[in-house]
């Protein structure tokens, strides 16, 4: 039987709309990253931490996102929970990367995800991400491409699992984090070498841009992934979507590996993390990334 088709909807506007704002709410956090945290509280265990900038964050992606579009649906990390009435909901990570925030490491970021209502369940069909301290726009459309900071991008088109740099990642959960180190310990002799970077969502975007050559980690929340599952599955970066890494965590990591990308324009590294310099919000994380000796 044929899967339905996504509502029609405009998504291309609803990327630039996610793209606009979470570049709003990267420029707040980088304001505030040297602040003195005034709120640091842990929710799901001792080690998973909300700072109030988590909570502004989130309030001003909200409001920017409720003054465009008041009909839409909201759920976010932080407590946003709105159903709607437009069929399109926004699933938000206001500050994907918290303890590497807290503790001024790079590796943090804002994803915002606009989804669609099909067939009983949820559909990304637009998203963005900000890397705050790359100073790195990703932004996706279902049926359109995935760029970064303008820029199409690519997988890195690794097939060789002894060869492939991975991404993972780490529950705040005592045993699921002793489970996954046992899974880690399988993993690691068969690959080049692993990342783990500490956040879901720029982790992924690393990925489609080719930085790393595969992700994979279980347990991620929506919000973790639901941006990225567009700009991932728009380059080729799984066999089914970001959405399938994400919820995948096998000691087999062939199954985290991208496909082939060889038909497929490459952008340079050099492209990403260098080239022109950005205005706005991506230009002042890279220049704050630079006095921190953070970028080159």
């Amino acid at each position: 039987m044929t899967a339905p088709s996504p509502p029609q909807v405009d998504r291309e506007a609803l990327r630039r709309l996610a793209g606009t704002v979470a570049a709003e709410a990267a420029a707040l956090l980088l304001d505030g990253v040297d602040d003195v945290r005034s709120s640091i509280e842990t929710k799901s265990t001792s080690t998973d931490v909300v700072t109030d900038m988590d909570r502004r964050s989130e309030a001003l992606v909200v409001e920017r996102l409720l003054a465009a579009r008041p009909d839409d649906g909201l759920q976010g990390e932080e407590g946003a929970d709105r159903a709607g009435t437009s069929g399109v909901r926004w699933v938000i990570d206001p500050l994907d990367g918290t303890t590497n925030y807290l503790y001024r490491l790079p590796g943090f970021g804002v994803s915002i995800a606009a989804q669609v209502e099909i067939g009983g369940g949820w559909r990304t069909v637009a998203g963005a991400i900000v890397d705050v301290v790359h100073g790195e726009s990703y932004e996706a459309s279902l049926g359109g491409g995935a760029t970064c900071n303008g820029i199409e991008i690519s997988v890195s088109g690794a097939t060789d699992l002894s060869r492939a740099l991975v991404a993972t990642g780490f529950s705040y959960e005592a045993e699921r984090r002793r489970r996954q180190a046992v899974v880690l310990a399988e993993v690691l002799p068969a690959v080049r070498d692993i990342r783990r970077m500490g956040a879901a969502a720029v982790d992924l975007c690393s990925v489609a841009c080719g930085r790393v050559d595969a992700f994979y980690e279980k347990g991620l929340a929506p919000w973790d992934h639901a941006a990225t599952s567009s700009a991932a599955s728009r380059v080729a970066a799984t066999p089914t979507s970001a959405a399938a890494i994400a919820a995948t965590a096998h000691a087999d990591a062939r199954r985290c590996l991208p496909r082939s990308a060889s038909d497929r324009r490459t952008t340079p590294h050099s492209a990403l993390i260098g080239g022109s310099r950005p205005s706005g919000p991506a230009g002042r994380a890279r220049r704050w990334a630079r006095r921190r000796r953070w970028a080159g």
